[in-house]
């Protein structure tokens, strides 16, 4: 999973957002579908991560600048 911590956040959400809308058109087979659904965990879980780095960055800042 270390070239998934390299994808940007924005290139994950939107090929999750592709999955989602393949699902819901029905363009995914049945076959396809276990395999959709593992790579969109995936990116869900890469979406996560990202965010609550970005959440902690900024609390960080914040705090370092309460403290001046």
């Amino acid at each position: 999973m270390s070239n998934e911590k390299e994808i940007k956040y924005t290139a994950a959400f939107e090929e999750l957002q592709q999955i989602v809308e393949e699902i819901e058109s029905g363009e995914i087979s049945v076959d396809e579908l276990s395999e959709k659904v593992k790579r969109a965990s995936v990116l869900i879980a890469v979406c996560k991560e990202k965010l609550f780095k970005t959440e902690d960055d900024v609390n960080q800042i914040l705090k370092e600048l309460e403290s001046d």
